[in-house]
């Protein structure tokens, strides 16, 4: 029998010309929103959904055809609800993209939520992901959007496969299923009530491999913590828990050393890397390629408190 070819082999005999479709479907999206309301915003945390978001919007408000640069200033602003346990490399991310870009800066503090009595916390080291649904809303109401474009598509969980393109939100800000619109031929009811809001998903359709796949076409900078590096790890219940300032290890519990990256980035106290040596992201599709598991389902700890966590916290306002 002969031997496996090497994954590197297969690589060039994937077809990217579905990434142009791909992408002019995101652009007219995203076009939508912008012409359909008054005052929408992109969701941006400096993870690599949110990042081909932002490249999207750039070709869709910015490009220069002549010459391919980017000038002038997207047509809404970016805003990014921070836990305060986010990883501090994406922090460092986010604020230098906005800084080189020259966009503006919208960040809702879920510090300030806790200190408003809004959200309480039963434990300091508690995991803040579930949470950030309060200080979402209070961002929405305080800055009076109407619809907020956000990075996330139908594969990464059950929950998300239920979201439409433009997904509906009540008075609560809140989401419920049955209320979502039809989307027959690409025509969309956007049409809201006071105090309502909508959420718009331009990769909806997009998968993981997808996202890799144009972020090596495009050159997409990402934070480091998305490629191979050494770190300090916990085995816990099957996952590789981060060792940092809110997730320490637990009496007994041995900590170690490995090369891993992160599939997604969240949260510090929910978020887990996979052991890895791809160190950039045409290693990461060759990677994507051979996975069985979503980058949610691999890495989340909130997600497998239960099969209906996830829609759970979408009901209730959640990204």
């Amino acid at each position: 029998m002969n031997a496996p070819l090497p994954m590197t082999r297969l690589q060039p005999e994937i077809d990217h010309r579905h990434l142009d479709a791909l992408e002019e479907e995101a652009i007219f999206i995203l076009r939508e929103v912008a012409g359909a309301f008054e005052r929408p915003a992109l969701l941006f945390s400096g993870g690599k959904d949110s990042c081909v978001v932002l490249r999207l919007a750039e070709k869709a408000f910015k490009m220069r055809l002549q010459d391919q640069d980017f000038e002038g200033r997207l047509p809404f602003p970016l805003v990014h609800v921070d836990t305060g346990h986010n990883f501090p490399e994406v922090i460092e991310f986010r604020d230098q993209r906005v800084a080189e870009m020259g966009e503006r800066l919208i960040v809702g503090h879920l510090e300030d939520s806790i200190a408003r009595g809004s959200i309480r916390l039963a434990d300091p080291l508690e995991s803040r992901n579930g949470h950030q649904t309060v200080t979402l809303l209070e961002t929405i109401e305080e800055h009076r959007f109407d619809c907020l474009i956000g990075g996330a598509r139908r594969d990464e969980e059950k929950a998300r496969a239920k979201e439409r393109i433009f997904s509906h939100r009540d008075s609560f800000g809140q989401w419920q299923p049955k209320e979502q619109r039809p989307e027959l031929w690409s025509l969309f009811n956007t049409r809201i009530r006071p105090g309502e809001h909508f959420r718009a998903f331009p990769i909806s359709n997009w998968t993981e491999l997808d996202v890799w796949l144009y972020i090596a076409r495009e050159g997409i900078p990402l934070p480091g913590l998305y490629f191979a590096h050494e770190r300090e790890v916990i085995r816990r219940k099957g996952l590789l828990v981060p060792l940092t300032a809110v997730t320490p290890p637990a009496p007994g519990e041995v900590v170690e050393t490995a090369q891993v990256r992160f599939r997604t980035v969240g949260d510090m106290t929910c978020t887990c890397p996979v052991e890895s040596a791809a160190a950039n992201a045409t290693d990461i599709v060759a990677e994507t390629l051979t996975v069985t598991v979503s980058e949610r389902g691999a890495t989340r700890m909130d997600d497998r408190t239960s099969d209906a966590s996830m829609e759970r916290r979408k009901r209730e306002g959640y990204f």
